[in-house]
């Protein structure tokens, strides 16, 4: 089957796009010694999550208990769950989960940590935590070290967790487009998680693993880095939003959209804001990636110098993969323009 033939709208991957951008990833990290932990988020696909761990990536990244249990039941040995779980039901399935796999969450309460404990308990299983350090984003996390020192120690003192160590993501930093401060900003960050390992170190606390980062901090990863591990998700597949700020992979995810209405001066097809996601930015046009497009919910319109007429199929970059994958139930998997495979966005949908 091509590409053509697919009806509309439609998302396509690029494997070798895919592939060769795993392979640079995997090239930026090894020489710092620094593992690939890839984030499902920006695919919600176990055949996507297969392709990195078998290209490299040292286990996958979720947000959420649905996702992780999507992994663990795909064959995914290594998850961590970049997110606190708390309630009681989500803290038994959790704890159910770490019997079959490598599982890991973040915890930033005492009360949270001694909840995960009874779970575990209460599943004779074991579970890896790390303790959030707010980094800057003013979300979930310990703010101060102190927190940091006490929060590691209790985990420390349960029977069926293991303390894995810092989960610092600074997100406030992965769409920052002035390319300077955000290098700036990174090694403050840098420079603090730095000071908070030695200060466990000194505490007798051992740090296996400090994670965090993303498609838009990885690159700014240096010799000597405190990370231990790179959360990034978009790199792999790339969109419109990182490409403007000019980081060094390439698009490998596409929409596949049919012309409705098309004149000299203008074309209309069907990929409108249900089928995009727009929350950083609107989808840019392969031929005319200049061109501003006008959005509506079934609809994208641009007024272009055009010879397409309706029926015929335009290519569209995503403003953002993450939001825009979570609309569809497959993706097509593509080498030049022949469709080599569909498989399915196995946690579509799953928030919780």
């Amino acid at each position: 089957m091509q590409v053509y033939q697919l009806e509309t709208p439609a998302l396509i991957v690029d494997l070798d796009v895919a592939e060769e951008n795993q392979r640079r990833m995997m090239a930026l990290l090894r020489p710092l010694e620094v593992a690939l932990r890839p984030h499902y988020k920006s695919h919600k696909c176990t055949a996507l999550a297969h392709l990195q761990m078998d290209n490299g990536a040292k286990g996958i990244t979720c947000a959420k208990l649905s996702e992780a249990e999507d992994l663990v039941l795909a064959g995914i040995p290594d998850v961590l769950i970049a997110n606190q779980v708390v309630e009681p039901s989500k803290l038994a399935r959790l704890a159910w989960l770490a019997s079959c796999a490598h599982v890991s969450v973040c915890a930033d309460t005492a009360e949270n940590i001694l909840a995960l404990e009874q779970a575990c308990a209460a599943q004779d299983s074991e579970l890896g935590v790390l303790v959030e350090y707010d980094v800057g984003m003013n979300r979930c996390g310990v703010r101060t070290p102190d927190e940091m020192v006490a929060l590691a120690r209790l985990i420390g003192e349960q029977e069926h967790l293991e303390f894995m160590g810092v989960q610092a993501y600074a997100g406030q930093l992965s769409h920052e487009y002035d390319h300077e401060k955000r290098g700036r900003e990174a090694d403050i960050v840098e420079k603090r998680l730095h000071e908070l390992v030695a200060l466990l170190h000194a505490e007798g606390i051992e740090v296996p693993e400090v994670s965090g980062a993303s498609t838009g901090t990885a690159e700014l990863r240096g010799e000597g880095t405190i990370y231990t591990e790179v959360q990034a998700g978009t790199y792999l597949l790339m969109d419109a939003a990182y490409e403007r700020m000019g980081v060094h992979f390439d698009h490998a995810l596409f929409m596949v959209s049919t012309v409705l209405s098309a004149d000299a001066g203008r074309l209309v097809c069907d990929a409108g804001l249900k089928s995009l996601g727009t929350d950083q930015g609107g989808p840019v046009f392969l031929s005319w990636p200049d061109e501003k497009p006008e959005m509506s919910e079934e609809h994208c319109a641009i007024y272009c110098e055009n010879s397409k007429r309706p029926g015929d199929k335009v290519l569209l970059v995503p403003g953002h993969c993450c939001t825009t994958i979570n609309l569809f139930d497959f993706l097509y998997l593509v080498r030049g323009n022949r469709v080599v495979d569909r498989v399915p966005v196995t946690s579509r949908g799953k928030c919780r």
